[in-house]
């Protein structure tokens, strides 16, 4: 007689995050039903057009016994014009999915936030936890900090866990944004310049977020309904380690050149990138011994999940 496999939900299947945590998930005996906005050709794929207040999870969910709700409005163009998307998407749609889910009889919902709820720095701080009082900053951040405020009321009036993570900037292979762009100057030999950058920055390769949810999944505390969690590398490193050990992955010497932070930082506002400022000369250290703390540990160091990340665009 064979062995029914738990069936687990995962949003944004097809995204960055996604293409790696679904197969995670497959490779250790899950049967991964995949949410996606169009047809992609994939292992029990469902076609879910849209996230928001009224969409149908009916059939996504029948039979499920998890949720890995990794889909989310990211970044718009026009951002100060966005909040309703913002709210529809990330706000309603989370909180309309996990209802969903709860009623399904759904066990555990891992809802993907992001470290921004805590804001974009903690330079002169110590390093943020999770009973750190939320200052999200942000459209993106403050729509994450909502979702979370009502799953953790939803998770008081039902029997579904539900685990909420909080990381950084995610790295490896397909990741856009700042990973991107910063490989794309360190393949040129662009000269950059955070020699002096002083601080101390936290990471999260994909392939250590996939083993924590896959971790949570099968290890979560039963006496806990609503969990909340940082995650991060090991290493926790500078902005000039960063790229010293993203060119190293790409088989390429860095070219930094040093420029006061002050001076660096006026550049950034006088060009309109604020967020970038902060993201590259400030400090984001974390406090990641809750995570720990459960019986996890990171599956990949910091030069390996730059390595992996880079083979995979070579190859």
């Amino acid at each position: 007689m064979s062995v029914r496999k738990p069936i687990v939900l995962v949003t944004g299947a097809s995204g960055f995050i996604g293409s790696h945590v679904a197969p995670a998930l497959a490779r250790e005996g899950w049967s991964v039903r995949r949410a996606v906005r169009s047809p992609k050709g994939m292992d029990k794929e469902v076609v879910i057009e849209s996230v928001g207040p009224n969409t149908d999870w009916t059939a996504a969910l029948e039979g499920a016994d998890a949720v890995v709700h990794l889909a989310a409005r990211v970044h718009h163009k026009h951002e100060e014009h966005a909040v309703q998307l913002y709210r529809s998407v990330n706000i309603a749609g989370t909180l309309h999915l996990a209802r969903s889910a709860a009623i399904a009889g759904v066990r555990h919902f891992i809802f993907l936030s992001t470290v921004s709820v805590h804001g974009r720095t903690n330079e002169g701080r110590a390093p943020f936890s999770e009973d750190d009082v939320v200052t999200p900053r942000g459209l993106y951040g403050m729509s994450k900090a909502a979702a979370e405020a009502g799953l953790r009321n939803l998770a008081r009036d039902s029997n579904m866990k539900i685990s909420v993570i909080r990381p950084p900037l995610v790295y490896g292979a397909g990741a856009k944004g700042n990973f991107a762009t910063l490989t794309r100057a360190v393949n040129l030999r662009v000269p950059l310049p955070f020699a002096a950058i002083r601080n101390h920055r936290s990471f999260l390769a994909v392939q250590n977020l996939s083993s924590f949810i896959l971790h949570r999944l099968v290890h979560s505390d039963r006496a806990n309904n609503f969990e909340i969690f940082l995650l991060a590398d090991k290493e926790q490193v500078s902005t000039p380690e960063f790229i010293e050990r993203l060119a190293k992955a790409c088989g390429k010497s860095p070219r930094m050149f040093s420029m006061s932070p002050k001076v660096l930082g006026s550049l950034f506002g006088l060009f309109g990138h604020q967020d970038a400022h902060e993201s590259l000369i400030g400090s984001l250290e974390l406090n990641v011994s809750k995570a720990i703390a459960t019986g996890w540990q990171p599956k990949v160091s910091l030069d390996e999940g730059l390595r992996l990340a880079l083979a995979a665009q070579v190859g």
